[in-house]
């Protein structure tokens, strides 16, 4: 790019409400001494600076596209001409994405111009004594900077792969040769961010001062947490050995993908887990769990609130205060209890995976013929309808149509229900909606059925004929305008189990922690435990067998929940070949039992090699000759 620059203009302060911190907006027209004299307005400039960390509510899903080019999602292809905050993922998904093009929001770009802002502030801010503003003050201020500076490479480094690294600030005036930065090698912009990481890690404290004004404000948790997910993901397949990326060389020939797999990184990431792990495990975080009367956990209402619950909630390691969940809502919601959308859709292929009630996985794979290898011993079948309720033990969860005096604890799935649906595990339920399913807010049941109340043809319905429940609040009525406020959590220590889980088993398989941290996130969701005891289910111990039982639980813990999936489908590269499937549903078209309950192509995704990473766009090559372009693209 040929000028890097920092607009200092009134900027949307994008995290808590009320009084807090990091709610301000800075004035318009505004010089740094002005700034930077005033208490006040330093604060809002560096609120301005948080701008770009993602919302895990409409960043990750319209604005990125994270989470429908992965499998786990799906909307309507005709969303990308109805509605322009779409054409990315959708184009994506169909192979005509190129490097004229961006994602709705200019990640490139816009963290470019944050990070530019970080260092301004870092140069620029100092003490201002007849304001109270102390050395304290200005140091907490340059560290949280550095933090956002590190944070930004890395999130460009996860979507761009290797990127140019900003180590320091360049001038306004500076020689336009100094701006024309190449990319930085992969290995470099790890060491590089994971000891800024460290350092952040050394200074902040292991938890916010006050939580009621600093939440989203960077700890040692969240320093440590980004540093063992950064970890773990530099030594997976995409960035550690890579082949495929042999040939992407800087002008000057610096390869950008080291070429010798390195186990040795996994010891990394095991060790950067570990330490977040023991800090974690001091009391400071924790899964978040509910309880029945009789003191065991009720997993359905701790999956479902996990994601409604702030204060007190101590599996959230960071979180984004200021979100767009009332936007998430109207469109996650059946159309007919909404008003106007309902269109935020899921898979038959995220449904697929979602293990039974007995913990074990319903299907083992696909056919060449795209039909499902049923587990037989899972009890999962595609026939037939049941024919009574069927009741969960140990959960106040309740999908009965009764009224609130008279709930009916434990009351999952209604008569009628497809076969499909029925004895799935708890985070089944509490994360996707599916047809013929009772509604609480408004006393009806789903109908995706064509022309039917939530379904097609209008694009405001579920393309697959399934709705994404997670995250949702059973108590916001769009309707009425009455939605309560929910945080949008970016980080949250189950991950880190599984994390851990996963580079331990590349790193020392066998070791006993691997299934230990794996059973601790099925413990929470009432599932049978791995292991040899009455009750638990048998598993092979060998190195492959456990790992595919890791990735079968991160597919279904992190369902439909940010960039999870995504990043894990790539770095783990297995995308091209888990595309060679096809996006399947119910039929949409279908407007009787009969015909709408067949399993049924959406579309067959398009995915290739050069699309592990995003193009980087055509007018910052063409204004910087020392960038070079993405494989493939």
């Amino acid at each position: 790019m040929k000028k890097i620059f920092v607009t200092i203009i009134s900027v949307l302060a994008l995290f808590p409400s009320c009084n807090n911190f990091l709610d301000k907006e800075p004035d318009d027209m505004l010089t740094l001494p002005m700034i930077f004299n005033d208490r006040q307005r330093v604060q809002e400039f560096l609120a301005n600076n948080y701008g770009l960390v993602p919302d895990g509510f409409i960043s990750y899903s319209r604005n990125f596209g994270c989470t429908f080019i992965s499998d786990d999602a799906q909307i309507a292809l005709g969303m990308a001409a109805a509605n322009a905050y779409w054409k990315w993922p959708v184009n994506y998904n169909q192979g005509s994405i190129n490097s004229t093009q961006r994602p709705q929001e200019d990640i490139w770009s816009q963290m470019y111009q944050r990070i530019r802002a970080c260092y301004v502030t870092i140069e620029n801010v100092h003490t201002i004594p007849d304001q109270n503003f102390t050395e304290a003050d200005v140091e907490q201020v340059k560290m949280e900077c550095k933090f956002l500076i590190a944070y930004y490479h890395h999130k460009l480094l996860e979507l761009y792969g290797p990127v140019p690294l900003m180590k320091q600030s360049v001038p306004s005036d500076a020689p336009i040769e100094s701006l024309l930065l190449a990319r930085t090698p992969v290995d470099e912009m790890v060491e590089w961010i994971a000891n800024e990481y460290t350092q952040c890690a050394a200074f902040f404290p292991p938890e916010v001062e006050n939580p009621a004004t600093d939440v989203g404000r960077p700890t040692k948790g969240i320093c440590l947490a980004l540093k063992a997910r950064l970890y773990l993901y530099a030594a997976s397949p995409l960035f550690n050995g890579n082949s495929d990326y042999k040939d992407l060389k800087n002008p000057d020939g610096t390869v950008l993908f080291n070429q010798t797999y390195d186990k040795n990184k996994w010891k990394l990431a095991v060790d950067a887990t570990r330490e977040f792990l023991d800090l974690a495990e001091t009391g400071i975080y924790e899964l978040y769990k509910e309880y029945n009367p009789d003191g065991t956990i009720d997993p359905f209402l701790s999956m479902q609130n996990l994601f409604l619950t702030q204060q007190g909630n101590k599996e959230i390691i960071f979180q984004r205060t200021k979100n767009e969940y009332n936007w998430y809502q109207g469109i996650t919601n059946p159309r007919s209890s909404v008003g106007h959308s309902g269109y935020y859709g899921s898979t038959q292929n995220m449904a697929d995976a979602f293990f039974m009630k007995n913990g074990l996985s319903p299907i083992e794979g696909y056919n060449d013929d795209g039909s499902p290898i049923i587990n037989e011993a899972s009890g999962y079948t595609e026939s037939g309808f049941v024919e009574e309720p069927i009741f969960y033990e140990n959960t106040q969860y309740d999908q009965s149509q009764t009224s609130q005096e008279r709930k009916t604890p434990g009351y999952v799935v209604d008569p009628g229900t497809f076969n499909m649906y029925a004895n799935r595990e708890p985070r089944f339920y509490t994360s996707l909606w599916y047809n013929n399913e009772y509604i609480p807010i408004t006393g009806e049941k789903t109908n995706f059925m064509y022309e039917q109340k939530d379904g097609g043809p209008t694009y405001d319905a579920p393309a697959c004929c399934y709705l994404t429940k997670k995250m949702e609040n059973p108590a916001a009525d769009k309707k009425n305008n009455k939605v309560p406020y929910q945080t949008s959590i970016l980080l949250r220590l189950a991950e880190f189990y599984l994390n851990y889980a996963e580079a331990l088993n590349e790193w020392e398989p066998g070791n006993p922690d691997i299934i230990k941290y794996v059973n601790l996130v099925r413990e929470r969701a009432g599932i049978p435990l791995y292991g040899t005891k009455a009750g638990e289910i048998a598993f092979q111990n060998d190195q492959e067998s456990v790992r595919k039982l890791i990735r079968k639980e991160r597919r279904v813990e992190f369902a439909i929940e940010g960039d999870v999936r995504f990043n894990d489908i790539r770095r783990w590269k297995i995308a091209v070949e888990l595309f060679k499937t096809p996006i399947y549903g119910m039929n949409a078209s279908g407007r009787n039992n009969e015909d709408f309950y067949r399993r049924t192509v959406y579309m067959q995704r398009t995915f290739n090699t050069r699309e592990y990473f995003f193009p980087i766009y055509q007018t910052y090559l063409d204004n910087n000759p020392n960038l070079v372009q993405n494989y493939g693209w």
